[in-house]
């Protein structure tokens, strides 16, 4: 009896002190009616030109882009992030956003050869939503890796930079 009344009693408070998941779940502020939920487009992030692919759920926007820096040789490039709504105004679901993102910041010529900071960061965008397009202005503040040459030399250090992006997509 004593080796089993724990567990009773473990059981028996559990049943008891359980909470439902949805508590936990931030407010869903976005319908599907609001928007498609599959966009396609094109955008700039700083010297990243590049395509993208955006998932409208009820608790935001997920992006993936992927592209190439204009300067240098042109190495490939990419970011993925979220955004959550923070604020929406007038009829459609346009408003300010909050997000994060991760990927490639910079793009920096090291040794000859074109070298990718990598890094992370938060956002605050607005963006214009419906159900025919997704166009996002976002000014963000992140830090990215630091970039050494071969010499041991500091190229590119840690520290915080601005980042400024536009993109247009429209459903599908």
């Amino acid at each position: 009896m004593r080796k089993i009344f724990p567990f009773m009693l473990l059981a028996a408070v559990g049943s008891f002190a359980h909470a439902d998941f949805a508590e936990y779940l931030p407010e869903a502020k976005l319908k599907s009616s609001d928007a498609s939920t599959w966009n396609v487009g094109a955008g700039m992030t700083m010297k990243l030109a590049h395509v993208n692919a955006e998932w409208v759920n009820p608790y935001g926007i997920a992006y993936a882009k992927v592209g190439a820096f204009i300067n240098g040789d042109h190495e490939f490039g990419g970011q993925v992030g979220f955004r959550y709504p923070v604020i929406l105004t007038g009829t459609d679901k346009n408003g300010y956003y909050l997000g994060v993102y991760g990927g490639s910041l910079k793009s920096k010529k090291v040794d000859n050869s074109d070298e990718v900071q990598y890094g992370a960061g938060v956002d605050l965008s607005y963006v214009l939503l419906n159900k025919d397009r997704l166009s996002t202005f976002s000014v963000g503040m992140g830090a990215g890796s630091e970039l050494h040459d071969s010499r041991g030399n500091m190229i590119l250090e840690t520290r915080p930079q601005i980042q400024f992006t536009y993109t247009l997509s429209v459903g599908f």
